[in-house]
Formats: C-alpha cells, structure tokens, sequence
C-alpha cells in the first residue's frame, strides 16, 4: 500500500511590510515608531512598524488609540502602488522555487515545494534562499514557517518574528504546538476564548487532550473540528491564483462630509482609484457598490448592476454617483465619515482580437492615458476635475 506524500508548504510572512518599505525609502524613518495609515486622526493603522508595536500599536488600530499610546508616532500615508509594485517582486521570487503558490495578501503567501526539493535539497533550503534574496534584491526581511500542512506553517511563521524562520516536521508537531496558547489557533475568536479558560484550557495541549463532551460547552459543533485543527492536522491544499471576489477603495474623512459637492468629490476620486485597480488586474467588473459611514458608525451599502462588464472609469463613477444620490435624497444633512467604492462580479477581460483596435473608445483611450501617467509619475499626479476642488 502506498504511503501519502508528506508535503513541504512553506507561508511566507513579510515584516510589517508596508512599515518595512516606507522605513527603506525614508532612512530618516528608520528605528522610529511608524504608523502607515494616514496622517489625521480619523483613520485606522494599516500597518505599525515593531518599534511602534513594542508600545502596543496594532494594525487595524484607529490612529487616535495609537496616539495615545506612542504621542511620538510617525505617520505617513500609503502609498498603495509601491507595495503592489514591490509585492509582485516578492512573489517572482517565489515562481523561482514553485508555481504552487497561494497569494494570501500583498506579503504574505504559502508555497507547496514538495514537488521541488529533487531541486533545492530541502524546505529548510527552499526558505533560507527565499529570506536571502528578499533581502538583497528589496532590502526587507520576511518570516518563514515551514510544515506539513498551512495550518501549521502558518502558526510557525508567527513564532519568531521578525526575520525569523521555524520549521515543524511530523515528529515534532505537538512538542512545538502543545505549549503555545490557545489564541494562536485561527477559528478561536474573542468569543470562544473566555468559555476555554473557564473550562481551564489555555494551551493548544489541553485543547487537543480535554474530552469533547466537556469541550462542547465552549465550542458546540465546532468542537472536533477544532481538536482536530489543535493537533495540527489540516488537509487543504495550497491552491494557486485565488479567484478575485471584489476591489474597492474607501477612505475616512479627518472632517465628516456634508456638503453634497463634498461627498461627490471625494467619491469620485474613490471611484478612479477603484476603476485604475480593475484595469491594473485585467479585470472587468458587471456590479458597483458604495459603502457609506456615518458619524455615529451606522453604515450602509447600495449597490447596482450594469448592463454590461466593464472597467471604464466613466461607468463606474456614474453608477457609484447615482446611488449616492438617491442616498442622500433619504438622509439630508447627514454626516458621513467614510466613504466607499467596490465592484464585484468580477471576470477577465477578454484577450483582444488580431484585428482588434485597442482602446476603441474614447472612455477606454482616456483611462489608458490616465494609466500610463500615473504609471510612470504617481497615483495623484492626474486627476478628473470632478474630483478636485
């Protein structure tokens, strides 16, 4: 009878990446706290560089709480189209070890090289030459988990950051995992935690090894399932090219918006963003929503669906305006702090025709343009007058 293969997957966990890249291109940055998010007080923490997490900064943090923790706090603005640019470099450098890789997120990724260690020698290998050249051809560090399974490189990969890299093999998966605490196990939310402790389970040990009947007042139907995942055991395979479900751009307002000229504005810069995404993927999309937060945080969506897929910047700001307005038409004066555009039913654009004229009309020549400047001078270097002051 033939034995199952025991695979190699690698996740591969960049070092507070946003923060990362912003600290390589500033050395005035650099052994600073740095929060990427913006610079009012309005928004949240996309990313927290680890000397502003040693005072408790966090990602997803609003900016105000962050300020109250770290008053010294550097912030900078994202800046969007250089991580997507340095991302794509980081996963080239994945494709140079296996085509089995499983985008999670701009920096973080796992890779199956069982099928490839005929080539490398190992994981251990595979992960050392993955770190090396991050490093030397971008400057930045990542951590590495390497397992049998994702569940368990990803937890490895958490373990020693950063710039770390932990292997688990079959032999040493409940040495390494028993004594860690229950909240590393993805599925275990605030919810779920607080019945654990009262039953006295705080380790992934006592997780796996309590009997399921008294687990059950904690847990309910999940409880095999999550002993199972406890012990380590997870059978999904890494599953290259993830279908794209939607692409949106939002912002918070430092100041809510109320003036209806206002919230167009900025809706239509939300809509450009948005549009220029689609295109940047190769993507047509057939439905637009707007995401709308007021000041006391109720929040609403409208969406519509188009007669016809597509990627053109005019369409979708058009859509996006009209189900603001009629919105706004059942909430005058409201105040809104966050504004959003997404687009969802998502496909392909189709591959052009040998006697196909590209950019056939004037709204796909004008966003082609568009493109190419930003391209080459930067997101805000063109904007439509609709969405200027």
């Amino acid at each position: 009878m033939n034995q199952p293969v025991r695979r190699s997957i690698l996740h591969v966990d960049m070092d507070a990446f946003y923060a990362a890249v912003e600290q390589r291109d500033d050395p005035a940055l650099r052994g600073q706290p740095l929060a990427v998010g913006g610079t009012g007080t309005r928004g949240v923490v996309a990313a927290a560089s680890y000397e502003a997490r040693r005072f408790g900064v966090r990602s997803a943090m609003p900016l105000r709480e962050a300020l109250r923790r770290c008053p010294q706090l550097l912030r900078v603005k994202p800046r969007m189209e250089v991580y997507r640019r340095e991302s794509g470099r980081i996963f080239e450098i994945f494709q140079r070890y296996t085509p089995q890789v499983e985008g999670l997120s701009l920096d973080e990724a796992f890779l199956d090289v069982t099928a490839s260690l005929s080539i490398f020698g190992s994981a251990h290998a595979v992960a050392v030459s993955i770190k090396r050249q991050i490093h030397d051809e971008l400057g930045l560090t990542a951590s590495v988990g390497i397992a049998p399974n994702k569940l368990v490189a990803k937890i490895a990969s958490d373990l020693d950051k950063p710039d770390g890299l932990v292997e688990v093999t079959a032999e040493s998966l409940h040495s390494v995992l028993d004594p860690l605490p229950v909240r590393v196990l993805p599925g275990l939310g605030p919810r779920t935690l607080p019945g654990l402790a009262r039953l006295g389970v705080r380790t992934l040990g006592e997780l796996r090894t309590m009997p399921a009947t008294r687990l059950r007042a904690a847990l309910g139907r999940d409880t095999e399932h999550m002993q199972r995942r406890a012990a380590g055991q997870d059978d999904r395979p890494v599953t290259p090219e993830r279908a794209e479900k939607s692409i949106s751009a939002e912002e918070t307002f430092d100041i809510d918006l109320v003036a209806p000229a206002d919230l167009q504005r900025a809706l239509s810069q939300l809509s450009e963003r948005t549009a220029a995404r689609l295109r940047a993927k190769g993507l047509l999309a057939g439905t637009v929503t707007v995401k709308i937060r007021e000041h006391d945080f109720t929040t609403v969506t409208r969406q519509q669906g188009l007669a016809e897929q597509t990627c053109q910047t005019r369409t979708i700001m058009d859509t996006a305006r009209r189900l603001l307005v009629t919105w706004h038409k059942t909430r005058p004066g409201a105040r809104v702090r966050l504004l959003g555009v997404g687009v969802s039913a998502l496909s392909h654009s189709r591959q052009p025709g040998l006697f196909d004229v590209p950019g056939d009309s004037q709204g796909e020549r004008l966003d082609a343009a568009a493109d190419r400047i930003r391209a080459r001078f930067g997101s805000t270097a063109l904007s439509r007058a609709r969405s200027l002051r």
